[in-house]
């Protein structure tokens, strides 16, 4: 009996990154509004399965799109602003300052937008996002067709945004009440970290979290010198401060992770916390390199971000991946760890495991939703191909995705964006950047 599919994707080898670590060569998937119908080999799907559109991609990679479990979207204003510089002085000298003078809704709305065209063109379906004015940053996603996980970042300090703790939280709460059962846009609770947030601030935003059975994240120890601050400040260890605040549970997820321990990782081990790892962004603050081997040895579920566009400077995950897998083998002199396969579980299906949405994707199974990138394997650099996941973690780049699917929605087919003006945005964003110029009142080069 033949049933009706929406999409066929044809000819291409599917990686389903499911727990078998299922491939099909030649395979053919279905879709059916936004999930997942069918999928197999092409001439199984293709006889039970008639298409209203049918993209024939032969000698592609067809899998589940990428997912960026740490960014600051709206940064991308904020390119290149600062480079150069230690994480403090970074953040307390620079990047504060400018965004005092320059977050609004406006820079919001148009750096997020920026932000997901930049990531739907380099393979990213899937962004969880920290930062200020997040109903701007939800509405972006929603133009650009993405799947984004958004939080305002709580300070105890006031922000553009929010001019005390009690805003911030409130804020939180409209965006989880606005966007509750949104097809694309699901809220976490995002704290800033443990150096701008007191104890009082993050009981809160964690009974909020709670209360909604939502994600709660925060940067951590990304540093030695934080490492060192914290212990002086709390007169302890960081995670043992927030294991006894009642934070550390499996909804708990923390970004950077550089100076963590054993006893810390045994910890997180033992709580299931989630980890997201962030190497260029660690990498060009010299912040170092989180123990990432020995956290997935320890059974954590560890993640992959990029972190935002002022610290990196782009969004591609495929150059995440790449640096993950080789700058783990040159820190611990060992070529075996961090493996290509293992870095493409990092920013697919562990990037969903950790933000709650491994029901609905980070795999193409029959029942998910269809989001699917389609990287055209036909070009010199990716030729010959012996493994998919070797070329996806050392070869390709964000510029071989060919066809970006979100909820079952083509938005970009063939390098041509469908949802978004590509010029429009750029033109805002660098109208926003001469402002930012004028207000900083010299460069920083």
């Amino acid at each position: 009996m033949m049933e009706k599919a929406d999409i066929i994707i044809t000819g291409g080898t599917i990686l389903t990154m499911d727990k078998m670590d299922t491939i099909f060569p030649q395979g053919s998937l279905a879709i059916r509004e936004n999930r997942i119908v069918a999928l197999g080999s092409g001439d199984e799907v293709l006889k039970k399965f008639p298409g209203k559109k049918v993209l024939n991609c032969p000698e592609s990679i067809v899998m589940p799109g990428l997912i960026n479990a740490h960014t600051h979207a709206a940064m991308t204003c904020f390119r290149g602003i600062a480079d150069d510089m230690e994480l403090m002085d970074w953040l307390q000298n620079y990047i504060f300052p400018a965004e005092a003078r320059n977050v609004n809704p406006e820079l919001a709305y148009w750096g997020s937008l920026l932000a997901c065209i930049e990531m739907i063109k380099s393979g990213t379906t899937t962004f969880s996002d920290m930062y200020i004015f997040e109903d701007e940053t939800a509405r972006a996603a929603k133009q650009a067709g993405m799947r984004a996980v958004i939080g305002e970042v709580l300070y105890d300090f006031p922000s553009p945004n929010a001019k005390t703790p009690e805003e911030g939280l409130a804020y939180t709460q409209y965006l989880i009440e606005k966007w509750q059962g949104d097809p694309l846009v699901s809220v976490m609770v995002e704290p800033h970290a443990l150096y701008t947030c007191s104890a009082q601030l993050l009981l809160r935003a964690k009974e909020i979290a709670d209360r909604f059975g939502l994600p709660f994240a925060t940067h951590l120890l990304e540093n030695n010198k934080e490492r060192e601050e914290l212990n002086r400040r709390l007169n302890k260890r960081a995670t043992d401060y927030l294991d006894e605040l009642g934070i550390l549970d499996e909804r708990f997820i923390a970004f950077h992770c550089v100076a963590m321990d054993d006893y810390d990782i045994e910890l997180f081990a033992e709580r299931d916390c989630k980890v997201v790892h962030n190497p260029e962004s660690n990498m060009k603050l010299a912040s170092g390199v989180a123990p990432v081997s020995t956290m997935l040895s320890r059974g954590i579920c560890v993640g992959l971000g990029t972190d935002g566009c002022a610290s990196n400077n782009n969004l591609d995950m495929f150059q995440e991946m790449d640096t993950a897998a080789k700058l783990e083998k040159s820190v611990r002199l060992d070529p075996t760890v961090m493996n290509a396969r293992t870095v493409v579980q990092m920013a697919t299906i562990n990037g969903a495991r950790l933000l709650g949405l491994s029901d609905q994707v980070g795999s193409l199974e029959i029942g998910k939703k269809a989001d699917i990138i389609i990287i055209d394997c036909h070009k010199p650099h990716l030729t010959p191909m012996y493994s998919e996941y070797s070329h996806l973690a050392y070869c390709a780049l964000g510029s071989d995705v060919d066809t970006v699917i979100i909820d079952g929605q083509i938005v970009m087919e063939k390098r041509q964006l469908l949802t978004v003006d590509e010029e429009e945005v750029m033109a805002k964003v660098k109208e926003i950047a001469r402002r930012i110029t004028a207000s900083l009142g010299e460069r920083h080069d």
